[in-house]
């Protein structure tokens, strides 16, 4: 009977295993900031270009890109250039779309409109930018409708 009770714990604890986007975003937010505000010529606000980018299939891919190849190059965001370094964040799949769907909803403040991102689809884009560097993401910022 003490088995039984012990698994019946274990599996109404398992949704608490599930990622959470706001405790994972606290790493990011040492240089995006707690508010996504970002750092002037550093690193960029996570506002109006995530959800502009958030929008499209491209974006979300690049989106995703960004978390798990990090960036690398000079980017312009709002106009203005950013040429800081993001690393790899070394994140699985579904911590990734955890933090991207906190900084959509909460950082960036996307509210309800914001689309969600799934581990699926987060596993997708992992997988077809398995060959690509930092850099290579860094460039795709500009061609995939970031601003």
């Amino acid at each position: 009977m003490r088995k039984l009770f012990l698994l019946a714990a274990l599996s109404a604890s398992t949704p608490l295993l599930a990622a959470d986007g706001a405790t994972l975003y606290k790493k990011c937010s040492a240089c995006h900031l707690p508010t996504g505000a970002g750092v002037p010529g550093a690193y960029p606000a996570l506002s109006t270009d995530f959800l502009t980018l958030a929008k499209k299939p491209a974006g979300r891919r690049y989106l995703a890109l960004a978390v798990i190849k990090g960036v690398a190059g000079p980017i312009t965001v709002g106009g203005k250039p950013y040429r800081g370094v993001m690393p790899a964040q070394g994140m699985n799949d579904a911590d990734t779309a955890a933090v991207l769907n906190h900084v959509g909803s909460v950082v960036a403040k996307g509210g309800k409109g914001f689309k969600t991102f799934t581990e699926a689809e987060v596993k997708a884009a992992r997988a077809s930018g398995a060959a690509l560097t930092s850099a290579q993401v860094g460039a795709l910022h500009a061609t995939v409708g970031g601003k």
